[in-house]
């Protein structure tokens, strides 16, 4: 008798590409692998499961489920929705976060982009807090490069500016507010945890994505 072997999963968690205790005190060890292993990785395994009940979507890349989440089998909708958002911004969060905690301000062409669309770093910093701090309940703030300039938004629960128009590689950094991001070392303090955020941020990465949007 011959046997059949089952379909790998359409999509796969990537692997931290750093260690879990690589950010601390900022953030730490506990709260990375429980976000990585746990959370990102439930949103893999949900995703391919709705992708199950709707086959056509299997040969979509991620990029494209998340910019036409609206055209989403409507059975499937919600799921798609929640877990591609999910599985597509956690996979570069990991990558806007750096190791090397080298924190500070963005040089460059990112650095004078920073200074032309909000003032100075400070200015800039002031009003990415404040749209995460103000996000109510589980969510992101972005920020993007947008008709020619940088843009500071927010987004509820696993939703993204892809699903609202903006390119991927126009969506140059995030920041996760869901508790499960930060309650273990900060509890209710989302503030603190925002603040300590930018002594990790990987400016080289976002640097690159600025690049490559506005080439």
């Amino acid at each position: 008798m011959t046997t059949t072997a089952a379909a790998p999963p359409t999509f796969t968690l990537p692997p931290l590409p750093y260690a879990f205790n690589a950010l601390e005190p900022h953030i730490d060890a506990q709260t990375m692998q429980i976000h990585h292993d746990k959370h990102h990785g439930t949103y893999v395994n949900n995703l391919n499961a709705a992708i199950e009940r709707a086959p056509e979507l299997a040969k979509k890349s991620l990029d494209d489920l998340v910019a036409g989440v609206a055209t989403v089998p409507e059975a499937v909708r919600t799921a798609v929705r929640n877990n591609a958002g999910g599985h597509w911004n956690h996979s570069l969060f990991w990558l806007w976060l750096d190791p090397a905690k080298k924190g500070g301000e963005p040089s460059g062409a990112l650095g004078d982009a920073v200074k032309k669309s909000f003032g100075d770093y400070a200015k800039f910093k002031e009003q990415f807090t404040a749209a995460a701090t103000g996000r109510f309940g589980s969510g992101w703030a972005w920020l993007l490069h947008k008709d020619g300039k940088l843009a500071i938004t927010s987004t509820p629960n696993q939703d993204n500016p892809v699903m609202e128009g903006t390119r991927p590689s126009h969506v140059l950094l995030g920041l996760d507010v869901w508790e499960h991001a930060y309650y273990l070392k900060y509890q209710n303090r989302r503030p603190e945890y925002i603040a300590a955020f930018w002594n990790v941020v990987n400016w080289a990465e976002v640097s690159k994505r600025f690049d490559k949007a506005k080439g």
